[in-house]
């Protein structure tokens, strides 16, 4: 693994402690998971970090300044809507892009969507959960 990379993984993890108690002092999230290649562990220089945030008020987080707060060095560079999901594309200074999906806590409903259940089983590692991932989770068998 080359240093840059080491570099990178050591700043993803920072961000995501940071993410995890930020979720801790909020009531309205339910739920936060790292979800994608870094979940899976195939990160590599050009991947981004992909976190999938349950709330109550999914609108009201999707605000970026939250994340702005915690990362002052995050430029926003996009929004998109895919269904229930509430996009929002970041590049922190380092280069790393990262996209923050939000959603209701409806997105884990049991029975799986098939969107939700494609993100789940492509890789994902619960962060934080007032417990509607983990039953998502157990409905594909992998409880992580």
């Amino acid at each position: 693994m080359s240093a840059r990379l080491k570099g990178r993984k050591r700043a993803v993890n920072s961000l995501l402690v940071d993410v995890e108690r930020w979720a801790g002092e909020h009531d309205g999230v339910k739920a936060v998971a790292l979800v994608g290649s870094y979940a899976r562990g195939a990160e590599c220089m050009a991947s981004d970090l992909d976190l999938m945030i349950l709330a109550e008020n999914p609108e009201a987080l999707a605000d970026e300044d939250w994340f702005v707060q915690i990362r002052p060095d995050a430029r926003f560079i996009r929004a998109a809507n895919w269904g229930p999901v509430r996009e929002r594309r970041f590049r922190l200074g380092s280069g790393l892009l990262v996209e923050l999906n939000f959603a209701t806590e409806s997105w884990a409903d049991v029975p799986l969507d098939g969107g939700t259940r494609r993100v789940l089983e492509d890789g994902h590692r619960i962060l934080y959960d007032t417990g509607p991932l983990r039953v998502a989770a157990s409905a594909v068998g992998i409880d992580r």
